[in-house]
């Protein structure tokens, strides 16, 4: 089959009938073919959660693309703007998958009697940037445990330390996710009022990780 331009995508895709089946399990097909190599930064096509990843993802994507065909501007090629949306949703899907098994008390856990946590962020092999970096984070963490309560450390640990998505720390929290955004900016002004008084700026603090 000849390779459609946008126009036929968005013509065939606004039909009825037959001929909008047909662009519909056209898509499904190009989705799949396409998600191999939009998804290797992040999982393996040999990994055996693909498979039934990259059904998911297309389902999906192919429900949102539908849905939003109007808002399609025409800037790239259609299947291109496809393809973004996949990697959205698959990237999301990853998320979840990442954390479904992981309760808040996992991701909290650590070495109380020491010094610095158990898991720390991943640091660049620099010399003097790691070690900044890993003394910044032991400070933080020093500072999180002296004074936040303890809904605030666990929704810091959880959102802004480990990456955990905002939505499911809210649904693991039982709260709702407005009042998980309040509980970290009061948590964050905390911190940041913390390390002021210790001689911190917060441009200090975000300048030590971000050097190279």
């Amino acid at each position: 089959m000849a390779k459609r331009t946008n126009e036929q995508w968005l013509s065939d895709l606004h039909s009825a009938g037959p001929q909008r089946e047909e662009a519909m399990t056209e898509l499904s097909r190009v989705i799949l073919a396409g998600l191999p190599y939009a998804l290797s930064k992040w999982l393996s096509p040999d990994d055996p959660r693909f498979s039934a990843l990259a059904e998911e993802v297309t389902q999906e994507t192919v429900m949102r693309v539908t849905a939003r065909l109007d808002t399609f501007e025409g800037r790239s090629q259609f299947t291109t703007w496809v393809y973004t949306i996949a990697v959205r949703v698959a990237l999301t899907e990853l998320r979840r998958a990442k954390w479904h098994e992981v309760s808040l008390d996992e991701l909290l856990a650590g070495k109380e009697s020491d010094d610095e946590p158990q898991e720390m962020p991943d640091l660049s092999p620099g010399v003097q940037s790691s070690v900044e970096k890993k003394e910044m984070m032991v400070m933080l963490f020093k500072v999180m445990q002296m004074d936040l309560t303890e809904k605030q450390r666990t929704a810091l640990m959880a959102v802004a330390v480990r990456g955990m998505p905002l939505e499911e720390v809210a649904r693991r929290m039982g709260t709702e996710r407005n009042a998980l955004y309040k509980l970290l900016h009061d948590a964050r002004l905390k911190l940041k009022n913390h390390l002021e008084k210790e001689g911190f700026s917060v441009a200090e603090i975000m300048a030590t990780f971000e050097k190279e």
